[in-house]
């Protein structure tokens, strides 16, 4: 799976997967409960690069004292919208605003997917940021349904 970075602003942020073959409806599912997934641990604040104390400990977290404080001093650290996965032909795109989260939320994505394409669906590229040119976004970037209506 090639993993290709382009223009990303993490408030508005379109993330592209082409796959080999078109997927089948269950490996659409497969793929969106993987996205769903992603996203609610997103929004739940799971990606905290401020509160990593297990990771910091390192291997040996036998007896581990792990301070719960630590996680009301750093900021908060939370997705804030995802859109409907959309799929036309080998492509598949969704739409998300990941608010306040911090980058190592997209390397958990990006491993992720990896293993999932190598078991399950062969995902060719994964795009994060950028327009495509294969699939334009319609007027604005974000989908017509997350516009808030301005005319009061």
């Amino acid at each position: 799976m090639n993993v290709e970075f382009r223009e990303c602003d993490f408030f508005d942020l379109w993330i592209w997967l082409e796959f080999d073959t078109v997927p089948s409806n269950l490996e659409q599912q497969y793929i969106e409960e993987v996205l769903n997934s992603w996203f609610f641990l997103g929004k739940l604040g799971g990606f905290n690069a401020e509160n990593l104390q297990v990771q910091d400990t390192g291997l040996d977290i036998s007896y581990m004292s792990y301070d719960s404080s630590q996680i009301d001093s750093s900021l908060t650290s939370l997705m804030h919208n995802m859109a409907d996965l959309e799929f036309q032909g080998t492509w598949a795109r969704c739409w998300f605003d990941l608010g306040t989260t911090d980058a190592i939320a997209l390397d958990v994505l990006i491993n992720a997917l990896h293993q999932f394409s190598t078991e399950y669906v062969a995902i060719e590229t994964l795009w994060i940021g950028g327009e495509n040119a294969d699939w334009p976004i319609p007027g604005h970037r974000r989908p017509n349904y997350l516009e808030t209506n301005t005319d009061y």
